[in-house]
């Protein structure tokens, strides 16, 4: 498959200035992708693009990986509604550190990283006015969609700060196309006018053809939200903001309309496998098979196999697949963090540990979701309002409301 096919095949080619994606499969260029440095942590939705950026590399083009310690101290305002907040430089450049080696991680060390920071930080504002500013006509500019949406009716307004942040873009593909040989910038759709910009710049400046190419932005066609958030928030890449647990669930619970896009984007397994994984998962979709190998190959590839493999048997406790046991240590502690837990006697009142732990907002609601067989302790359906001493393993077991794992809670004896 050349890489024009795989683009297409996996959904990374969106909006490009390229006038044939195929001129991709000629000899090796040199392309650049930018990353925001206003957290110290890349999201799920940042590790898309960086499997575009894989899929370029397996093919033999060369990666030059822009850190954006300047343009983070500006802020983007694509696909922002209102002004964001300024972060301080240290706060960028600590960002910028961190950000550069989860890169490294998912990318390897066969990358050339640098940092905006470098050219801006020495440039001062006529400098910038005189070399940048006079290339750029304000018409088109006003006209982007981002722009114009800020300062039409009913819009929260845009600072020139903000305003000018597309203007450094622009001049981050020209720099790199003088000192390294880029031709083609990668990007989320939601940079496609900042990536405009650097095309037109380089025309205009050096006379060359310089191209852009987007990747589509990740929707859960379930809900139509942006992928990558859970009801906890951002799902991150670093494992401190987001657990490996937390991240292979993420996954698990992923939408049936999506996960074959998910795989194609996320994981690096090739068209037969997917298409095998597909056809197991549409004989049976309940045991959400395409789910489980997807969540297994983004985990094992972010966070490692070790982690994969701890982070499905927590998994397994949680859906009842396994019986929980109070003799792993390590996975109790993790079950914690994601879902409430509660003590009780051997023979104590299930309606006080579902009031208890929230499942139920009283013990009237409780009574209700026990009349009506929507309880199950161990994954198996009670009626009884009170727990018995075998219910309990090593001290431990685990109560739930309806299917969801998520509507879970530990009960401890205590």
């Amino acid at each position: 498959m050349t890489l024009s096919e795989e683009l297409t095949w996996r959904g990374f080619a969106h909006q490009t200035t390229l006038d044939d994606l195929r001129r991709l499969d000629g000899k090796p260029l040199t392309f650049y992708h930018g990353y925001d440095a206003s957290s110290d942590s890349l999201t799920v939705g940042n590790l898309a693009a960086l499997m575009m950026d894989r899929c370029f590399l397996r093919h033999g083009h060369r990666a030059v990986l822009l850190a954006g310690g300047a343009t983070s101290l500006i802020g983007d305002p694509g696909g922002k509604d209102s002004e964001r907040p300024l972060q301080t430089a240290r706060t960028v450049e600590a960002n910028v550190r961190a950000v550069e080696r989860q890169i490294q991680s998912i990318l390897g060390g066969n990358i050339k990283l640098v940092n905006n920071l470098k050219w801006f930080g020495k440039m001062n504002v006529l400098e910038f006015l005189r070399d940048v500013g006079k290339h750029f006509s304000m018409t088109p500019l006003v006209q982007r969609d981002y722009i114009a949406k800020r300062m039409g009716e009913g819009g929260a307004g845009i600072s020139f700060t903000e305003f000018s942040y597309t203007l450094l873009q622009g001049y981050d593909f020209l720099r790199l196309f003088e000192h390294y040989g880029v031709t083609l910038q990668l990007a989320g759709s939601d940079q496609w006018g900042n990536g405009l910009s650097g095309v037109d710049l380089v025309r205009r400046v050096k006379g060359a053809e310089v191209n852009v190419l987007t990747c589509p932005l990740i929707v859960n066609k379930a809900t139509g939200i942006k992928f990558g958030k859970s009801e906890e928030g951002s799902v991150w890449l670093d494992p401190d903001k987001t657990s490996p647990t937390q991240f292979y669930q993420f996954w698990i619970n992923c939408d049936d309309a999506g996960v074959d896009s998910y795989l194609k984007i996320f994981t690096e397994l090739d068209k037969p496998t997917i298409e095998d994984i597909m056809a197991k998962h549409g004989a049976n979709p309940g045991a959400r098979y395409a789910q489980t190998r997807l969540a297994q190959a983004v985990t094992e590839f972010v966070h490692g196999k070790k982690d994969m493999l701890f982070a499905e048997t927590v998994t397994e406790y949680l859906t009842g697949a396994a019986k929980i046991t109070g003799r792993d240590k390590a996975a109790i502690a993790e079950i914690k963090k994601a879902i409430p837990s509660v003590t009780s006697k051997p023979d104590g009142s299930v309606v006080e540990a579902l009031a208890g732990s929230g499942l139920a907002a009283s013990k009237t609601e409780a009574r209700r979701l026990l009349d009506s067989r929507a309880v199950s302790v161990n994954n198996e359906r009670i009626e009884r309002e009170n727990f018995e001493p075998g219910d309990f393993d090593h001290g431990l077991l685990l109560i739930r409301k309806g299917k969801k794992f998520k509507d879970s809670a530990l009960v401890e004896l205590g």
